[in-house]
């Protein structure tokens, strides 16, 4: 009598992983993926729109000089500082903020260094308006009026009005605070304007009008990284002030 053979000899037995029910894709989950990375890519893309843009106007000193001259052929204050804010242009200015110690009054760094300040500190002189010496005078009388963000006891003619923060102090004081719209129509040529960029630095610039058959827009000449540029990026930053200024000339 044959006997029943037990043992692997009787059992097929699978190896491997145990079969599972295919999923069903997340397609919600891949949309946000997509919408993340969009976001992601126009935060840290925005602030190169301008410089796009600007490669895109190619504006010439040509143009530039065509402006100037229309500006000063109409005079007042506002026609001319756009005209000396378009001068800016001309020179080749490598961005630099950093400390130097100048003299007073008139003092200023050396040429072709500057930053976004020195755009207009620079065209207020050309109308005969020291920007070093009012911001100085009104930070020694109202030294606590003026941002405390750099632990100083009392003003620095060196670098005070080389700050946005505190030209936007002084402007605020002893100029004309205008509204803050996207309104072409509410800001003229001279007008200064103050934005806040991403990074919640603040920039400075002075309102021009644009070149040939584009003068009826509102441009700005400012200094940002790449040079002393005019171009249109007006709204392309959340304008924080606005204002316009044409103070005594300096003695």
């Amino acid at each position: 009598m044959s006997r029943k053979r037990t043992g692997f000899y009787n059992t097929i037995e699978y190896i491997g992983p145990r079969p599972e029910k295919p999923k069903r894709p997340n397609f919600f989950g891949g949309w946000v993926i997509f919408l993340i990375a969009i976001g992601i890519g126009f935060y840290f893309g925005r602030p190169m729109l301008p410089m796009i843009k600007a490669a895109q106007q190619e504006v010439s000193t040509e143009q530039a000089s065509l402006v100037m001259a229309e500006l000063e052929d109409e005079g007042g204050a506002g026609n001319l500082l756009a005209a000396a804010a378009l001068e800016r242009t001309f020179e080749d200015v490598v961005f630099d903020r950093s400390y130097y110690k100048i003299s007073y009054p008139g003092g200023d760094i050396a040429e072709g260094k500057g930053a976004a300040a020195d755009v207009v500190i620079r065209s207020y002189r050309k109308l005969g308006i020291d920007l070093q010496v009012e911001v100085h005078e009104d930070m020694a009388a109202n030294f606590r009026e003026y941002p405390q963000l750099w632990g100083l006891l009392g003003p620095d003619k060196n670098i005070d009005h080389r700050r946005v923060a505190n030209l936007q102090r002084f402007f605020e004081r002893n100029g004309e605070s205008l509204p803050v719209t996207r309104d072409g129509a509410d800001y003229e040529p001279g007008d200064v304007v103050i934005w806040s960029l991403a990074d919640a630095t603040a920039h400075i610039g002075i309102v021009v009008p644009g070149p040939g058959n584009r003068a009826d827009e509102d441009w700005v000449v400012h200094h940002m990284s790449s040079g002393v540029k005019w171009e249109d990026v007006l709204f392309d930053y959340p304008v924080h002030a606005h204002f316009r200024y044409s103070g005594e000339p300096a003695e």
